[in-house]
């Protein structure tokens, strides 16, 4: 996953051609993907045809990643109108005799930028799968060194998901919202409406077709797998060789993706529970799961009377349980964890924590085009406050470790109005998915709803997998699912069944690569 505070920097693009020998292919796509198959292919034919002109991305990375910028519309039911810019990366990795095609890297987000993500590539996947591959990296249509959206906003105006512990919480939590939707229609109203997912496809097949490609291959995480799934619904007969690791569920985007979180992260919890209480000889969190688990709980107490100070953050209780969250998948980390902040509690003296990546506070683009993409994708976002809070009070109950935080109410629920919602599902095109059982981003129920839509693909399982991402951002690579990875992008045959492999022991070490995006939390 590319970080937010890289820097990059884009040579402009110089010229647009006007050869379009591969528009006729563009216009055979589906009637929703754009206007009449004539109009479509005499329209498109100045970005599918036009010139790139590649110079190196920035001094901070390898000169042989080049960059350019690729001009696309912004309403594909409008091609003539206004034109955005989308920033594109390769590294020509293929060998002359080998060579398939291209490879295109989506990192995750909404919001993730991935210029820099085919050095990375480069790097993780082995020779026997880059040197069949063009690596291609791009940041998706607002994000980053594309053209950019902002709403002008910063501090916590950025801070999602959010506790609503209370109505004057929630009443807090709705005008916030509220401001949140005005200052960005203000800033960026005639952009928000095209920032979905549909459209990002749509901009993919184009920078196929600028590229000289018949075909796209691609590798999709996180966010990645709901943009590679589309591409292949609208363009199936282009999807060549498509893996998507860590998956969302297409039938949940947006508000159910989120609110998700909360079944599973009981889940996590009580296996967490379990796990520790059979170690308390070790941890001293308690002899039983409802010892340990009481433990956790009198910390959100004590948190909430008085905050609870570890590695310079002074957490409250709602911010030990979102804290927490996402870290009860891997079990250990997050025994060792609570050890932590339950030495803090007492006033004892805690050793910092060692610092495994640099963080940079969330740059607005950051968070509004994830905003942009979840709220205009969405069809399940209630305009009415008071259908949150229900939500709220109910899920307070049956999930009380985050039920309030994803069931509460966002600014999509005051949102301009999208040109077009994700739309479903549903095709036959070949596909490889991996998944871990315990992602805290994107659970195994997602990956299985995905996979039944995909009525073409293979699911390979890491039983016992912890963390988000099974190839990219882990502490702990799997060989057993990288080998089927590796050997569908050499050969392009899918497993005969689906997989399940059994997760590779806690390594101990960190990752050397920033965390992944994953959905914005």
């Amino acid at each position: 996953m590319a970080h937010p505070a890289r820097r990059r920097h884009l040579a402009p693009l110089l010229a647009l051609g006007v050869t379009a020998a591969l528009v006729p292919q563009l216009a055979l796509q589906s009637a929703s993907a754009a206007p009449a198959a004539g109009p479509a292919a005499h329209q498109l034919a100045p970005f599918t045809g036009q010139k790139l002109s590649w110079k190196p991305c920035a001094a901070d990375l390898p000169a042989t990643l080049q960059c350019t910028t690729l001009k696309v519309p912004l309403d594909y039911h409008r091609p003539g109108g206004e034109r955005i810019e989308i920033a594109i990366s390769r590294a020509k990795t293929s060998v002359p005799g080998k060579r398939r095609g291209i490879m295109t890297f989506n990192p995750g987000g909404p919001g993730g930028p991935g210029l820099d993500f085919p050095d990375m590539a480069a790097k993780e996947l082995p020779k026997r799968v880059t040197e069949r591959y063009d690596l291609i990296g791009f940041d998706p249509r607002g994000v980053g060194e594309s053209t950019p959206v902002t709403c002008g906003l910063g501090g916590t105006d950025l801070t999602f998901p959010r506790p609503n512990r209370s109505r004057q919480e929630f009443d807090a939590n709705t005008a916030w919202s509220k401001n949140v939707a005005r200052a960005c229609r203000e800033r960026a109203g005639g952009l928000l409406p095209h920032l979905t997912t549909r459209n990002t496809a749509r901009d993919m097949d184009v920078m196929r077709a600028a590229l000289g490609e018949k075909k796209l291959s691609y590798y999709g995480l996180s966010y990645g797998s709901a943009l590679g799934a589309t591409y292949m619904q609208l363009f199936p007969r282009r999807a060549d060789r498509f893996v998507v690791d860590s998956a969302i569920d297409s039938r949940r985007m947006w508000r159910g993706m989120y609110r998700i979180w909360a079944p599973s992260s009981e889940r996590a919890f009580a296996r967490w529970a379990k796990w520790t209480a059979e170690r308390a000889s070790v941890y001293h969190l308690g002899e039983s799961p409802k010892q340990v688990r009481a433990t956790f709980w009198s910390l959100v107490k004590h948190a909430e009377r008085e905050r609870i100070e570890l590695d310079g953050v002074a957490y409250d209780g709602a911010g030990i349980r979102g804290l927490m969250r996402a870290k009860f998948v891997k079990v250990r980390q997050s025994a060792e964890l609570v050890v932590k902040l339950k030495k803090a509690a007492s006033g004892q003296s805690v050793p910092p924590s060692p610092a495994t990546h640099p963080t940079a506070p969330p740059s607005d683009n950051t968070a509004v085009s994830r905003w942009a993409v979840v709220c205009a994708d969405g069809a399940d976002w209630p305009r009415d406050a008071e259908t949150y809070r229900r939500d709220v009070v109910r899920d307070s109950i049956r999930y009380p470790l985050y039920g309030d935080f994803v069931s509460g109410i966002t600014p999509c629920a005051y949102w301009p109005k999208a040109a077009e919602t994700a739309g479903p599902v549903n095709n036959r095109v070949p596909a490889l998915i991996v998944q871990n059982e315990w992602d805290p981003q994107t659970p195994l129920d997602s990956a299985l709803s995905l996979h039944r839509d995909l009525k073409g693909s293979r699911l390979v399982t890491v039983r016992g997998g912890e963390g988000h991402s099974v190839r990219f951002y882990t502490d702990t690579r799997n060989a057993c699912a990288d080998h089927h990875v590796d050997a569908y992008l050499t050969t392009g045959k899918l497993p005969r069944a689906d997989v399940t492999c059994r997760a590779t022991p806690d390594a101990r070490k960190p990752s050397s690569a920033p965390p992944p995006f994953g959905l914005g939390a």
